[in-house]
């Protein structure tokens, strides 16, 4: 492969699987990575949420997946989990890149601690997720500058503690929904974008509230802020 993401070898092709709720967005990397002849980058498939993506993954086996952190349906966790241990054609391992607007130390972990080989934000180059592809597919882990320090607190010191207990105690949907609230969403603004109904989201609300010892909103907005979630 050289500097510039083109590749010479025509064999040296990986394929790959876009999961990310936004079309528009799936269009863009398609358009950027997706032109195998100069990349070596071979897209075999999309999906917008969680069932989606296991059907999609489970379908075409690819070496990579660009996975998003939050999907419909329970995240990119949710994916992780229940894509664990699926192989290639060639029997390797399939593997995981997350791809996400979030640079939250929350989600660097959540994703990292479920199985996927690295994260890198969305204002990453077309040329360097090309790189990160392969790095990805040959084994290695990739991380967008910042966030290997989140990985390496969680996982290298003997100091930092490796679980947040309050946090572990809430569902990816319920971190998601909590995230939401702190951001300062309605409930009607979060429904839509989670695809659940609004009553659903009152229930997730309670259910954290009662699980992390909160009275409201406003408690609940100042505990995420002070972990950094929002």
């Amino acid at each position: 492969m050289t500097m510039n993401g083109t590749t010479d070898d025509p064999g040296r092709r990986v394929r790959v699987v876009l999961v990310d709720d936004h079309r528009m967005f799936r269009t863009g990397v398609q358009a950027e990575i997706g032109a195998t002849d100069r990349t070596g980058v071979e897209v075999v498939g999309e999906a917008a949420d969680v069932d989606q993506a296991v059907t999609v993954i489970t379908a075409t086996r690819p070496e990579v997946v660009l996975l998003d952190v939050h999907l419909p349906g329970g995240g990119g966790v949710e994916v992780l989990r229940r894509c664990a241990g699926l192989t290639t054609a060639a029997d390797a391992p399939v593997r995981f890149l997350a791809l996400s607007v979030s640079d939250a130390a929350e989600d660097v972990i959540g994703v990292i601690r479920g199985g996927a080989r690295g994260y890198v934000t969305k204002t990453i180059t077309g040329t360097d997720l090309i790189d990160a592809v392969f790095r990805v597919r040959d084994g290695d882990a990739v991380f967008s500058p910042r966030l290997a320090g989140f990985v390496l607190d969680a996982f290298a010191s003997t100091d930092a503690p490796p679980v947040d207990e309050d946090l572990d105690r809430l569902t990816q949907r319920e971190r998601e929904v909590l995230r939401l609230i702190a951001r300062g969403y309605a409930y009607k603004e979060i429904a839509k974008q989670l695809f659940i109904s609004v009553k659903t989201v009152e229930s997730h609300v309670s259910a954290v509230l009662r699980k992390l010892q909160l009275s409201n909103r406003h408690e609940l907005t100042r505990w995420a802020t002070a972990r950094r979630l929002v």
